[in-house]
């Protein structure tokens, strides 16, 4: 292993409330020999606390097919990564995205302009599941991706080389500017205050995984407009998948929205009947009103 790959491994390893792991394992049961790994994130591993909140898991199969079989899931997921769905066990609920091993460890890493997995797993996260020791492995490897992947695409427009911690922040709120977010403004940053000896201790070790040159300023400033533009047209296409592939979307919407911006968002019955053109319906006030960014 490489001193990243060691250093991500030891935090993938920490210890999880077994709930957690009780609804990994549940949730690798129900795809049976397709699932690899289940990993834990967010804000209720930030925060520790799991009653009456939605838990993140993701769930990496060894192919689409394997684990949907022929069919709209399977083309869906491979098209538009990730699939999500809500799964509840033991008085919890969570939701679940789907990626494939190979799905995973591309968009952990700099190939890819679409920041919504290297920017999440750059955070800290758990490996609460693995089919067997390749499986682990194949996660670490994924993972160890996105902290690199991360500074080198936000260092080139950070002015806070002198203080990890503002680099980090700088990074992370150019990836929430990347997506149509339901947070408050302040939110980039308290990822990384929730935890800043992580990020401290990250840092070293994760700029010198950085494999690609660093972009000009000129140059960054162009990949992260192109990042910002694609990012939340996929958001919105997501949204719309999500209407076919999750149940209660339209209404996981409203809940999030309302978490994260204390804005209430009551859905008409014809919204939940039509739920893609109920959440696309909700956008325009939404970001009008800053709820969405």
């Amino acid at each position: 292993m490489t001193a990243l790959a060691r250093l991500v491994a030891d935090e993938l390893g920490a210890a999880v409330d077994p709930r957690v792991e009780a609804m990994a394992e549940a949730i690798a049961l129900r795809f049976g020999p397709a699932s690899r790994a289940v990993l834990f994130y967010g804000s209720c591993l930030r925060e520790a606390n799991l009653d009456g909140l939605m838990l993140d898991f993701y769930l990496i199969v060894s192919d689409y097919p394997a684990a949907y079989g022929k069919g709209w899931k399977s083309f869906a997921n491979r098209v538009l990564p990730p699939n999500v769905f809500p799964f509840e066990h033991g008085g919890l609920a969570a939701k679940v995205a789907v990626l494939s091993e190979a799905d995973f460890h591309r968009l952990n890493g700099p190939e890819t302009r679409n920041v919504s997995v290297w920017a999440r797993f750059a955070q800290p996260s758990r490996l609460v599941w693995t089919a067997d020791d390749d499986a682990r492995d194949r996660a670490i490897a994924a993972v160890a991706r996105a902290a690199p992947t991360l500074l080198w695409a936000a260092q080139p427009l950070s002015d806070a080389d002198a203080d990890p911690l503002a680099l980090w922040r700088a990074a992370f709120a150019l990836t929430y500017a990347a997506e149509l977010r339901a947070e408050r403004n302040d939110r980039s940053g308290s990822v990384v205050d929730a935890d800043p000896a992580r990020y401290r201790g990250f840092t070293p070790t994760a700029l010198a995984a950085i494999e690609r040159p660093l972009l000009s300023r000129d140059a960054a400033e162009r990949a992260w407009a192109k990042r910002r533009r694609e990012g939340k047209l996929l958001t919105l296409a997501r949204l719309a998948k999500a209407t076919t592939t999750y149940a209660g979307g339209v209404d996981y919407l409203a809940w999030k929205i309302t978490r994260h911006s204390g804005m209430t968002v009551d859905l008409k019955p014809w919204q939940r009947r039509h739920p893609i053109m109920g959440a696309l319906s909700l956008l325009p006030r939404l970001i009008g009103s800053g709820a969405i960014r």
